[in-house]
């Protein structure tokens, strides 16, 4: 349990205005806006609300720092980076405290995300190194293949409400450690994380110019202006495949270089030989984790229907196990939604499923009272035409379907425009390499309801996205290939 003299200190420490070319500032024309806290609606800071002339000031800046950055040793880039991780490392509990403040979810939850946010840091910082190119005869012996990797260039970076730290550093990390420059535009109902880590990355030395943060409440008028610049050379964005499919339309005008990191309807498939026990604690993981709001969430569970029974008993009795309450308080499991747009998105998903014959084993309805909360949800044979089993659901509702052999588990697995991840409990060894082919996902988690790691490619096919994040393929996402000839 935190006081209020605690947080409000924490706040306090939050700059408040726009970061550009080093210094913090106010907006062009005063603009501000405020941040609530979802668990209580009360407003929490107010801060600058960026122009789309602040937007283009702070391309500006990093336009500026992209030479002499690109030039910088990739030691001192990567020492840079290790020097923002043991900071936050050292700062862990102030981060963690900040989201739950600004996002909501439980204060466990958002240590851990310090944690896998940071290992972006850590990962990066090494891999700033490890840049590398070829150097050989051609096949005809008549001149030497010199191949370079060079820095894409100033980059725009669009992040999500749902994870305000790992999401930056997931994006900020690997791009410093390219060589490039960067404007950050996060999302206005989570923006105090990102703040605070510039403010984190201003402190341990990046030189002016190179990170750049504008805060808005006027997204695709800020953006627009930066995007159609024609020294953006870089576009990475993490959020729903409608907005997606607009940037991406936005960026053919440039020929930008684009990550998109879009939605998706992950399925959750239990086979007959699953053990039960980690079947229903990957569940818990894969579904309830930040309150149901990832990307990742298993969004459809798919189980045969020999242990379906068993298996909804189970996690009915863990869901209803359950503490809701603010996230700073001792032992809360599930925090608020992160508006009340969210929760009546939500109900409206379970209102459909039981409309056409699903049967409510939890919850199933928002909570009455300050905040925006919904009960965890476990919803049993939900109908194949129900709209959650075709949108992402973004909320902590569990919704069971059946299915009687392997094939038609993996039609219904595939059954959608998605492809971000797939879980499967199986202990058939043979069949677990199976459903690797099989499922069309980016990612799988065989006998694991958590797959994210910095070490690991992040990313999806289908309309859940291009490009990747993390892993030995996360640099490359910003590295240009040059090849040179030299005559023999």
């Amino acid at each position: 349990m935190t006081t209020a003299t605690q947080e409000s200190a924490l706040l306090d420490q939050v700059a408040d205005g726009l970061f550009i070319g080093g210094e913090w500032v106010a907006a062009e024309d005063g603009r501000t806006f405020e941040v609530r806290d979802p668990a209580t609606g009360d407003v929490i800071k107010t801060i600058a609300d960026a122009s789309p002339a602040d937007g283009i000031r702070a391309l500006d800046a990093a336009v500026a720092a992209q030479d002499a950055w690109a030039a910088t040793a990739p030691r001192e880039r990567g020492e840079i980076l290790r020097r923002a991780f043991d900071t936050l490392m050292e700062r862990a509990d102030d981060f963690a405290l900040l989201m739950t403040l600004e996002m909501g979810k439980p204060l466990a939850e958002a240590r851990g995300e310090v944690k896998y946010g940071g290992e972006f840091l850590r990962w990066f910082s090494e891999e700033a190194v490890r840049i590398t190119g070829r150097y050989g005869w051609n096949p005809e012996g008549t001149g030497r293949i010199v191949v370079a990797q060079r820095p894409v260039g100033p980059s725009y970076f669009i992040t999500p409400w749902n994870f305000p730290l790992a999401m930056a550093t997931r994006k900020i990390a690997p791009a410093l450690a390219a060589g490039c420059t960067v404007v950050v535009k996060p999302a206005a109902l989570t923006p105090l994380t990102t703040i605070a880590f510039v403010q984190l990355l201003e402190e341990v030395g990046l030189p002016k110019g190179v990170v750049n943060v504008v805060t808005t409440t006027s997204s695709s008028r800020v953006s627009g202006p930066i995007i159609a610049d024609p020294r953006l050379r870089k576009l990475s964005f993490t959020g729903s495949t409608e907005v997606g499919r607009k940037l991406i339309e936005q960026s053919a005008q440039g020929i930008l270089r684009t990550s998109m990191e879009l939605g998706g309807n992950a399925p959750f498939v239990v086979f007959e030989d699953a053990d039960l026990d980690k079947a229903v604690e990957g569940a818990m993981v894969a579904k309830f984790r930040n309150i149901g709001q990832a990307c990742t969430a298993a969004n459809r569970f798919i189980v045969h229907e020999a242990v379906a029974s068993e298996f909804a008993k189970r996690v009915t009795d863990r869901v209803q196990a359950m503490r809701v309450g603010r996230g700073t308080e001792d032992g809360v499991h599930i925090g608020p939604l992160i508006d009340q747009d969210a929760v009546a998105s939500t109900h409206e998903l379970v209102t459909d499923a039981v409309d056409k014959g699903a049967t409510v084993l939890a919850g199933g309805a928002p909570i009455d009272g300050a905040g925006s909360f919904y009960a965890p949800t476990v919803l049993h044979d939900v109908a194949a035409d129900a709209r959650l089993l075709r949108e992402e659901i973004f909320g902590p509702v569990l919704g069971i379907t059946t299915f009687a052999d392997e094939d038609e588990a993996v039609r219904l697995a595939n059954a959608t425009e998605y492809g971000l991840i797939s879980y499967v409990f199986t202990q058939d060894l043979a069949r677990g390499h199976r459903m690797i082919d099989r499922l069309d996902t980016g990612m799988m988690g065989l006998n694991t309801g958590l797959v994210s790691n910095a070490a690991a490619p992040f990313g999806g096919v289908k309309q859940s996205g291009i490009g990747r994040e993390g892993g030995f393929e996360g640099i490359h996402e910003f590295l240009d290939t040059k090849y040179t000839l030299i005559p023999a």
